[in-house]
């Protein structure tokens, strides 16, 4: 049936007075589309149309003087041999000189970094530490006993950060508040502070940022820590943004490989990485001995990185990404050996197996493994490999003889040692986790460092403790301001995080340190 024309006056009416329905002239219509995505769009289409068009013109041109065409074909395999060689062999160095200029990979530089410097009043003594779990009244004397032991075993100092909801229990006498509210303005504290130092440090605007990766292992919240960097700081709406978490103590560097990888495929870009952890809401309140050390490793930081594609950026740049290796393990003991979960009583908290000493080692064995030939001599590759091989061939003789019954003579048969190679030639500088006290010497004991060697690891842990993920960039931070550090030097970070994952990266330094303007 057809419509009653006063119901449709009436609908009319209804859209003209409805302040709900957006309507635009059609004139202004053509500029809302966006063009540049049209034309990028349909740019390969585009292109293949122009070749095809080409082709064709080439084709029929061709045919039009063929008969040229057939006697410079004669005169030049005939006459000239040479000069048809000639073209052949230089057509060919041409095409693999373009094609290995399409194939090499963008360099990854960092501008700059900043790391997060906490104040006065976020700072705790080991006593006031423990006072503060005693006011939270849920720790047995056995629990505060055992804390207070870690704690003295730490390899942390007597002024670390902690955020302010727990320390305001010191002057309330009350429990911690664990709101979102505290956590986030924990959170906002640190990544804007060390967003607002990097950009300025770099001379970077906001609006200059194409990608933004924010790493916190344990706060997640929505709006998530990206969108809340991007509001403060009024970033463009078109930034690439991650946010990343659950990735444990490592995850600075998964940032950084992820990073890379972004800009290897976006040319002309920058990208700003945060790594930092969140405490507030992380207190565990029960007494299971192996979720208690939690309340005395970590504590607050963070770090943000100012990365970049450009070319013209290296000038400016203080370090060169070199190679990033990523470790991940999958059997039960690296997924349970950091597990966040529930004791028996409903306490949520991070549970620490025995065996995590076992598992990081196993974990940086195969980083190391599979690093070596990116950053070893010759010399060390080689030692490597005639160990590999006399290993190979007597373990083969050992089982050849055994399965021949000759068991007295394959006891004679010599086992060779592996032979672990010396990374002190390929790198000059380590960041090493500061996760403990005995992370740092275990890591130094494998790789047989020196005492100098460890200082910025060992000088992280007490002067800011565990901070996760940013721990690596305080030890480069401490290398950079205190240690000679010259052009064309590499440092390697060392990082393990929850899964079980060992991540490193290889960084060439493009301009000497600060401590070598020191007299």
């Amino acid at each position: 049936m057809p419509a009653d024309p006063a119901s449709q006056s009436s609908d009319s009416e209804t859209n003209a007075n409805d302040t709900r329905v957006y309507k635009v002239r059609k004139s202004r219509l053509i500029s809302l589309v966006n063009w540049y995505h049209v034309v990028s769009t349909f740019f390969p289409w585009i292109l293949i149309g122009l070749v095809a068009l080409l082709v064709v013109q080439f084709s029929f041109s061709m045919y039009q003087n063929r008969g040229q065409v057939e006697e410079l074909i004669v005169y030049t395999v005939t006459g000239k041999p040479e000069v048809w060689f000639l073209g052949w062999q230089g057509t060919f160095l041409t095409l693999t000189l373009v094609y290995l200029f399409a194939r090499r990979e963008r360099q990854v530089y960092l501008l700059d970094f900043c790391t997060w410097e906490p104040p006065a009043d976020w700072k705790v003594s080991h006593a006031q530490l423990i006072e503060i779990m005693r006011r939270q009244a849920c720790f047995t004397e056995e629990s505060l006993n055992l804390m207070g032991r870690v704690l003295a075993k730490s390899g942390t100092g007597q002024a670390t950060a902690w955020p302010p909801s727990i320390l305001e229990s010191m002057k309330t006498g009350k429990p911690q508040n664990q709101s979102v509210e505290n956590a986030r303005a924990e959170s906002e504290r640190v990544i804007c502070d060390c967003i607002r130092d990097v950009l300025d440090k770099t001379k970077t605007q906001p609006k200059d940022v194409d990608i933004l990766i924010i790493n916190c292992s344990l706060f997640s919240p929505t709006p998530s820590l990206c969108a809340l960097a991007a509001h403060n700081f009024g970033m463009r709406k078109d930034i690439l943004s991650y946010n990343l978490s659950g990735m444990g103590c490592s995850a600075s560097v998964l940032a950084v490989d992820l990073a890379k990888n972004l800009l290897r495929s976006r040319p002309n870009s920058i990208a700003l990485v945060v790594s930092t952890e969140n405490l507030t809401q992380n207190l565990y309140r029960g007494n299971e001995r192996m979720m208690l050390i939690q309340n005395t490793l970590f504590r607050c930081g963070g770090a943000a990185m100012i990365l970049s594609n450009r070319f013209t950026d290296s000038l400016r740049a203080k370090y060169k990404l070199l190679h990033a290796q990523r470790l991940q393990g999958t059997d039960d003991e690296s997924y349970e050996s950091v597990f966040e979960c529930e004791d028996s009583e409903g306490n949520h908290g991070v549970r620490l197996s025995k065996k995590v000493p076992d598992v990081a080692g196993r974990a940086m064995e195969q980083n190391l493994t599979a690093l070596g030939p990116h950053v070893l001599p010759l010399s060390e590759m080689i030692k490597v490999g005639r160990v590999w091989g006399l290993r190979f061939l007597t373990r083969r003789l050992r089982v050849w003889l055994e399965k021949n019954q000759m068991t007295k003579l394959a006891k004679y048969v010599p086992v060779v040692a592996p032979y672990v190679p010396d990374f002190k030639r390929g790198i000059d500088h380590f960041c090493i986790h500061a996760g403990g006290r005995k992370v740092v010497d275990d890591v130094a004991a494998n790789l047989k460092l020196s005492e100098d060697q460890t200082q910025p690891s060992r000088d992280t842990l007490y002067n800011y403790g565990n901070t996760s993920s940013s721990s690596i960039w305080y030890e480069l931070s401490f290398i950079r301001h205190h240690m000679k550090q010259k052009r064309g030097q590499r440092v390697l970070q060392i990082s393990f995080g929850s899964g079980f994952k060992c991540n490193t990266a290889v960084w060439l330094c493009l301009k000497d340190g600060e401590g070598m303007r020191k007299k």
